[in-house]
């Protein structure tokens, strides 16, 4: 029988840096809470939990890179919303965010999760940010503290 490795949701112990955007704050303003809810929920001290804001999600990857590259947290978290507008530059910036935020996972071995929503419409992301679909941010948090953990047993 092979060895399998897993973790739990534990977050007692572990540090965590979210890095969240200002641009569409009614939006990343719950993701921000549902994501700090879901790790003290499970565990993390307040003084555990770093939050970084940037000014928009463009600006996500560089600070989830300072953070990571810091060795300070277990994880990094990056919470954003870009919402599709009238014209494709919401694609191009979606894109760059999830390369950047993807790139400093692999280039520091520091767990990074994706709490960057991409909807078509605000409505979207208000059902996203915790109205009907769940929050994303407590999402990318529980991912967050199940990486972390794993991470360690690895």
């Amino acid at each position: 029988m092979p060895r399998e490795i897993s973790a739990d949701l534990t977050a007692e112990g572990l540090k965590f840096a979210v890095v969240v955007s200002r641009f569409n704050d009614l939006i990343t303003e719950q993701l921000l809470r549902g994501c700090i809810d879901c790790l003290t929920r499970h565990g993390a001290a307040d003084k555990a939990i770093t939050v970084i804001r940037v000014p928009g999600a463009f600006e996500i990857p560089v600070a989830v890179a300072a953070a990571a590259r810091a060795k300070k947290h277990d994880a990094v978290i990056a919470l954003g919303a870009v919402i599709r507008g009238e014209t494709p530059h919401n694609e191009h910036i979606a894109a760059e965010v999830t390369k950047g935020i993807a790139q400093v996972a692999l280039e520091t071995g520091v767990p990074v999760t994706l709490g960057v929503l991409t909807p078509n419409t605000l409505e979207q992301a208000v059902e996203r940010s915790g109205v009907k679909r769940g929050n994303k941010g407590a999402e990318a948090a529980a991912s967050a503290i199940e990486m972390a953990n794993l991470m360690k047993k690895i």
